[in-house]
């Protein structure tokens, strides 16, 4: 698996995201209430919401992407309060992905990766997607699944998973 690889699987997910979306909208609608109110559901009063989990997980992506390429990554103020928004913030983030050719991740393996969080300390590109973005974009999505889950919406395994590319035998 090279990093262009790695970024693809987030994208994979970041639709399977919103295909739990469709799901809780149906849900909500068939019992009458407003999606919108999932957005601030949580699993514990310390974790974050629904809303803070999709913009800490497009926040994974877009700066695994800029970190391997190269490229500044675009700034989001998570303001998000809709279902609606935080579609648009998953399509914001996705376009951004998507707009980085494969070739770009070539050799950003080896750039120095210096977040504000570190403080001055850095990682090498290769170091944070593995050790960071990874796990975390996948605690971030995991969150998100559990939470419409725990709220009632019917989402199972291959909705977490999605499609696969299937060959006939």
């Amino acid at each position: 698996m090279d990093h262009s690889d790695a970024i693809r699987v987030f994208v994979k997910t970041l639709h399977n995201l919103e295909a739990w979306m469709d799901k809780a909208a149906e849900y909500a609608a068939a019992r009458s209430f407003d999606v919108d109110v999932l957005v601030q559901a949580r699993l514990a009063p310390d974790q974050f919401s629904f809303a803070q989990q999709v913009q800490a997980g497009c926040d994974q992506v877009k700066y695994a992407a800029a970190y391997l390429s190269g490229r500044p990554a675009p700034s989001h103020p998570d303001t998000e309060k809709t279902f609606a928004e935080l579609r648009q913030r998953i399509r914001t983030c996705l376009a951004f992905v998507e707009s980085v050719p494969a070739a770009e991740y070539a050799g950003g393996g080896e750039r120095k990766v210096a977040p504000s969080w570190l403080r001055g300390s850095w990682l090498t590109a290769d170091d944070y997607i593995r050790e960071m973005a990874i796990p975390n974009f996948y605690f971030h999505a995991t969150m998100a699944y559990a939470i419409l889950r725990h709220n009632g919406v019917l989402l199972g395994k291959m909705d977490y998973i999605g499609s696969l590319p299937i060959r006939e035998a």
